[in-house]
Parts: C-alpha cells; structure tokens; sequence
C-alpha cells in the first residue's frame, strides 16, 4: 500500500524536501495573490464565464471577490433578499450589474455561466438543484446541504445536467493539505492509527456575532421569502436573518460550518470516504445569546479499514469560547510519525524506530535481577547488537517544514480548480463535487444527531445513507 521509507528518503536526499518548501515552487503570481494551481487562461479579451453571485453577505463577498481575480471572470447578476446589500453590490462591482431578491431571475438569464451560492445552508439544495436544472455550473458554499437526507437529490441533479459543480471548502485544493497528501502516500507516518482536528475560536466574530445594520427597514428586507425557503413561518426577528449561523433552523451550527473543512482536509488527504459510526457531544457554554446552535461540539468517529487506508480513529472538536485564544488544528498520527497541519502550514515529525530490542537501566525489569544477572545480559547483549552496526534506541528524523508562501490564498485556487473545469467543460476536474460534499458534510451533521439524540450514528459511506 505504501512505497518504504527508506525508498523515499532515498528520493529525497539531497532535495530542498528534507527542509521549508521555498515558495519558488509556486507557478506564478495574479493581481498580488500567489497560487498553485496554474489558471486556464481565456482565449480573447471577450472569453468571459459569466457570474451571479446568489447571497451577497459575508462569504458572498469573499468568494466572488476571489473568483473575479482568476482570468477571464466578469460578475452580471447578484441576488439578495436584503435590499441594502443589493446597493452595496452595486457600489462593490458596478452600476451595470443586476440587483434583485429573487435567485430565480438570475437563472433565467442565457448568459449567465455559473452561479456562486453563498446563501444560508437551509437554501444550498434547493437553489443548486434549480441552478442545475437551468443549465449552471455551480459553486456552493459548505455543507452542501441542511439535512443529510438533501444530499442523494443534489448528486442526481448534478450528474443529469453534466455541468460543473464543486462544494466550497477551499482544503480540498489547499497547497498544504496537497502537499501533506503527498508525504502520507508515500507512507512517511507509516501506518495511520488515529487523527484529531480542531477550530477552536475564541472571540465574538467567531462565534458569528455580527455586526447587524444600525436600523433595519422591515420594508427593506423580504422575511416572507425567507420563511418561505424555511418552510415554515415564524415571527419577524432580524438577528435569525442576519445572524442565521446560531440558528438550527437555517444553520447547521459548528460541525456543520467547520467539522466539514476539517472532514474535507483529511479526506483530501487520505482518500477516505467517510466514517462508519459517528458519536459526539455537543454543549451551549458561553455564547447564551439567544442562539439554540452549540457553541461546543466534539466528535469521535469511526474510520474502516479500506484498501487505501488502515482502520483509524477521528476525533474533532470545535470550541467557540476557547480561553487558550483559539487554535486550528490537524494531526495525523501514525506508527512512525505525525503530520501537524495548521491552515496553510505543516510540519512532518518522524521517528526511527530500533533494530535491536531496547533496554533501559531506568524503567525496565533489568534492575529488579540480581547484579551478576544484570551484567550477563548486558554482556550477551552486547555480543549480539554491536553498537555500531545496530540501533538500540527510537531517533527522531530530521523535521520537514512546509509554509504556503505570505500572500497564499487557497480560496483562489479553490476557484481556479472551478474556472479550469468549466473552461474544459469536464466535471471531473473537480475533486470536491456532490459526492464528496456528501460524504464530508453526512459525518458532520451526523454529529449534530447525535449530540441531539445522544447516541451514536451509523453511516454507510459507500451508500451514502444513514443506517439504523
């Protein structure tokens, strides 16, 4: 399953591998940010993917603001169902853009090539299998859907349209998580036995407290068709729109938002498809805001044996009121070694074990035997396991370091992993499609049943489906 050690070091030596990863390694450089993953360049100035951004907050922002630095990218259309933010649109990308409140309006436009969907996760399935149907490529903020049970509609709704889509947890194209993939195949932890990841926040903003508008028009912003998307009604109340993270009924609290990046991380990088029970506990500490979202979340997972992969543990946690200040957070842990990946950053920490038995003159039996006894088997000891042509003792290798070069944006490459697959019109590019999102976001909504059930969840991750 793995190529050895030693072949692998073998490979190294003399590289800059054994050392940091310079950032020359790096293709090249668009409007000041650096990536990996080299864009598909339009054929002419007027060789344009046509975008509308569907959900102009926060992430609606960040995401097409990168999108439109990959070449060959030109915004036409955002919808919002709040009125001031279709202003604000419109001083951000331009007069000649289309503003409105309904999605469907801008899906019902032939120019229009793909769409961003950074709504509120309660709408990720409905309007990415209406963007489908209308002929779009997709890109649809994490976790692909509310319930686990969307999922299997999305994956049919993809594969009949042939377009592209791609789940927007930017690990799966982070030059950390691609670069650690590479160690681990190579088998430089040896065998994995266990995995823990954490995003551990510590202050108002990453417990999604955010800032709402001074005054709030109620004619200014649409709740009928935000309940309406809800299925459900439910008294006007601006925090549950403008702050819809701490909701259950719109969110899916911090399994959903950040268990899933961490999920995404290690399949990337493991090739595993998803775990077999998932069992977690969930708590609401600090942030008593009015929320019903945990502001803790930890999880124990149960990963099978594959063909890829030995049977391993994952245990997960995010901590919203982290006294420490925060920490983010993964470690795979093998029999020879450990891969401690921060975002953009990693470090590769290995041992080599004894080819000779060990014993100690400390902590060992040796000591209790009588002292004639204890110097015959030193004595024999000796004899058999020369020093000099046998290790007697566990030694630590050399540390390999790997830091994304300052001004990395993993969003971009995200993106550019998008554009490529739209401008070669192949699906298969992506990585991160509705399967995969399926089975990153299944485990961790599995984890809010449990928390709320307290019991644990059996998932099937080939068939993709809850078991009883």
């Amino acid at each position: 399953m793995y190529a050895s050690r030693r072949n692998f070091l073998q490979k190294l030596a003399g590289s800059s591998a054994l050392a940091t990863v310079a950032p020359s390694m790096f293709n090249g450089l668009y409007a000041g940010n650096k990536y990996l993953i080299e864009p598909i360049r339009p054929r002419s100035a007027n060789d344009k993917v046509n975008l509308a951004l569907i959900g102009a907050g926060i992430i609606g922002h960040y995401d097409l603001n990168c999108a439109l630095k990959v070449p060959g990218t030109k915004v036409v259309a955002v919808s919002d169902l709040y009125d001031p933010r279709l202003v604000r649109a419109k001083e951000v990308w331009g007069n000649d853009i289309q503003t409105t409140r309904d999605y469907r309006d801008v899906l019902k436009r032939p120019d229009v090539d793909a769409v961003l969907i950074c709504v509120p996760d309660f709408w990720h399935d409905r309007i990415a299998i209406d963007a489908l149907n209308a002929g779009k490529h997709v890109y649809c903020e994490k976790p692909m859907v509310h319930h686990i049970e969307e999922g299997a509609a999305v994956i049919a709704a993809q594969k009949k349209s042939g377009k592209v889509f791609q789940v927007g947890s930017q690990r799966a194209s982070a030059s950390a998580i691609l670069e650690a993939k590479k160690y681990y195949e190579q088998g430089m932890i040896g065998e994995l036995t266990y995995v823990d990841a954490c995003v551990d926040r510590a202050d108002a903003l990453g417990a999604w407290q955010y800032t709402m508008p001074p005054t709030v028009d109620r004619n200014e912003l649409d709740w009928d068709r935000y309940m309406q998307m809800a299925d459900q009604k439910k008294p006007y109340k601006v925090e549950e729109f403008f702050r819809w993270r701490n909701y259950k009924n719109y969110g899916t609290g911090v399994a959903g938002d950040l268990f899933v990046h961490l999920i995404t991380g290690l399949h990337t990088i493991t090739g595993a498809i998803g775990p077999t029970r998932i069992y977690s506990l969930g708590d609401l500490n600090y942030w008593k805001d009015g929320r019903d979202a945990y502001d803790l979340v930890t999880g124990l997972m149960d990963y099978p044996k594959t063909a890829n992969n030995p049977s391993f543990q994952f245990m997960t946690r995010v901590n919203l009121a982290d006294g420490r200040g925060g920490l983010n957070q993964t470690r795979l842990v093998g029999t020879d070694g450990v891969i401690e990946i921060g975002w953009n950053d990693f470090v590769l920490k290995r041992l080599k074990r004894p080819n000779a038995p060990m014993y100690s003159t400390g902590y060992d039996a040796l000591f209790t035997y009588p002292k004639a006894m204890q110097d015959e088997f030193v004595k024999q000891y000796d004899q058999k396991y020369p020093a000099d042509q046998y290790q007697r003792m566990v030694k630590q290798e050399p540390e390999v370091v790997y830091n994304a070069p300052e001004g990395y944006d993993d969003r971009l490459d995200h993106m550019i992993v998008f554009f490529n697959a739209i401008r070669e019109n192949k699906p298969s590019m992506v990585k991160e499609d509705a399967v995969f999102g399926l089975r990153a976001a299944a485990p961790s909504l599995a984890a809010n049943l449990s928390a709320e059930q307290r019991k644990p969840i059996n998932w099937d991750p080939v068939g993709m489906k809850v078991l009883a």
